[in-house]
Order: structure tokens, then sequence, then C-alpha cells
């Protein structure tokens, strides 16, 4: 008799493994997804926080970071050692402008709308929006509107563009830093008018 023939007894009990594993597999994905609907019941303590929109959105970012990653690394590009304190600071300020500019300004806003209704007028040329809660458009909303929440964004997407093109990136987050002055300087000047003229 052949020693690695199968036989009917043989076959039997590897269905029978096969069954009670997608039996296991099916038991196991509702238990899973009870065990995420109670921690998240648990943690909003009555409050709508859409816990799997920011989880989505966490898994968005990774996937987003890796892929710059990669970009890099199939280049060949060396990382530096360390940061420069110049470029730190270029990287900051270029930053924060990006981030305001598209989360919070008029102009950028059609760009919003899908997520988010407008509410009112923030300050200088910038808007006060919500995010809309229906479709789960609540997340992507609060991302659009939340200059912190854009700015992590932001600030690895200029992070890899100085790996990849660093001349080009560093050109691009000069002007963005020049905006940012500029705008200093029309807020201190308005400031400065109305003071002089008594339009407090």
């Amino acid at each position: 008799m052949d020693p690695l023939a199968t036989t009917a007894e043989d076959r039997a009990d590897t269905t029978g493994d096969a069954t009670a594993d997608k039996t296991a597999d099916n038991r196991l994905a509702p238990r899973l997804r009870e065990l995420a609907r109670r921690t998240g019941r648990r943690y909003s303590a009555g409050h709508d926080r859409p816990l799997g929109g920011y989880l989505a959105s966490m898994t968005g970012f990774g996937a987003y970071t890796a892929a710059w990653a990669t970009a890099v690394r199939l280049r060949g590009r060396p990382l530096p050692d360390r940061p420069q304190p110049w470029d730190v600071v270029l990287t900051s300020v270029a930053t924060f402008r990006l981030s305001r500019l598209l989360s919070k300004a008029s102009v950028t806003s059609p760009l919003r709308a899908p997520f988010t209704r407008y509410v009112g007028p923030q300050g200088p040329a910038e808007l006060h929006e919500e995010a809309q809660p229906e479709g789960g458009r609540d997340t992507v909303g609060e991302l659009v509107t939340c200059p912190f929440c854009t700015s992590v964004w932001v600030v690895s997407t200029l992070t890899a563009g100085q790996l990849l093109w660093p001349r080009a990136t560093r050109t691009a987050m000069g002007a963005l830093a020049a905006l940012a002055g500029a705008d200093a300087l029309q807020l201190a000047y308005g400031a400065l008018v109305s003071r002089s003229t008594g339009n407090d």
C-alpha cells in the first residue's frame, strides 16, 4: 500500500478541519465587530465620536507615508544625519501657512465644501466651517477644517519633497514662508491703522 496515499478517513478529517476553521472564522468576525462596538460606546460616553473614520484616516495616513518612504528609497536618496535648523524653521513656517490655506482660507472653500457646512467668517479671509455629519463625511470634514490635523499631512509631504526634489520644494516653502510673513505684516499694519485712527 502506498504510504502517501490518502484514505477516505484522512480526507474526512481534512474536510472536517477546514469546516471547523471556517466556522471559527465565522464566529470570530462578529465577536470582533461586537468588541469594537462596545469599545466605541464605552469610549464615546454618549457623544458621537467617529472612531471608525479616525481609524480609516490613520490607515490612510500610514499608507500615504509608506508610499513616500518607498519613493524615497527607490530613488536612492540618502537621509541626512540630522535636520538642519534652518530647514526645520522653514518647514514649520511653510507647514503653518499651507495648512491654514487649505483648512481655513475662503478661496479654498470649494475643496472643503463636499465635506463641510459654512458657519461664518472667522478672521481675515478665513472661514468657520463644520463637518457634515451625514454620509460618513464627518471624519474628512474634521480633517479638512482642522489646521492642526492638516499640518500632519502637509509636513509629511514637504519632508518627502525635500528628500526627492529638494530645490523645488525649498523654493515652494520659501514662497509659503514669505506669504506667512506678508500676512503678519498685513495684520500688524491693519492693527496700527486702527489704533492711529481710533477705529478699535
